[in-house]
């Protein structure tokens, strides 16, 4: 991949079954939380590419570094391909029962070495919401992201989003710009609505 690496939805479960034959080779299995853009092409098949992958692995956190690091000089990726600095925006339920889901083993569930989970679609949609990038609705991958979430799930307005948000984040970790985000970004799908409607009775 060189030392740019992006991993597409191919390359992701191609380092992460390594990853995983790594770890079963050296006797562990390993778990992560893997949150972000890589969570969405798992889950969502979202058509990006990520060029990190943003993952939680307290547990077994040195030899994971150890592992992610081996692997980043052999491939020429970047050293930090593999990170967990997503931790400063997780909630306070993280680790409750519910909030996030087993994905998949690598590199099976014959051999165990890596044990990948990922957030539930309304957990990630609220991280999602929280990290909102200021900039408008057309200019932010975060916003195709929520669009994305919030069809998956059935958000439809402002006020159900907002509502969702805080049941995984207080109301005043919630900046302005959240509010104010969500708000726009509703509103502008409310108001293709009525033209896709009319689109579609047309012969």
């Amino acid at each position: 991949m060189g030392e740019t690496q992006s991993f597409d939805l191919s390359a992701l479960e191609a380092a992460l079954t390594e990853l995983g034959r790594r770890s079963y080779d050296a006797g562990r299995t390993v778990e992560i939380a893997v949150y972000g853009g890589s969570a969405l092409l798992l889950t969502l098949n979202r058509q990006v590419n990520t060029g990190d992958v943003d993952a939680v692995f307290e547990k077994d956190k040195d030899f994971v570094k150890k592992l992610a690091a081996e692997m980043a000089a052999e491939f020429g990726w970047e050293e930090n391909w593999l990170n967990d600095g997503v931790k400063g925006w997780l909630s306070k339920i993280d680790a409750h029962p519910g909030v996030k889901a087993l994905f998949k083993t690598y590199p099976s569930e014959e051999r165990p070495g890596l044990r990948v989970f990922v957030p539930k679609p309304e957990y990630l949609f609220a991280m999602k919401c929280r990290a909102m990038r200021v900039g408008g609705v057309d200019s932010s991958s975060d916003i195709e992201d929520i669009k994305l979430l919030a069809r998956a799930i059935g958000i439809t307005s402002s006020k159900e989003a907002l509502a969702l948000v805080e049941t995984f984040y207080p109301h005043n970790m919630l900046e302005p710009k959240t509010r104010f985000g969500l708000e726009e970004i509703f509103s502008s799908l409310d108001a293709r609505v009525p033209d896709e409607t009319a689109s579609s009775r047309k012969p």
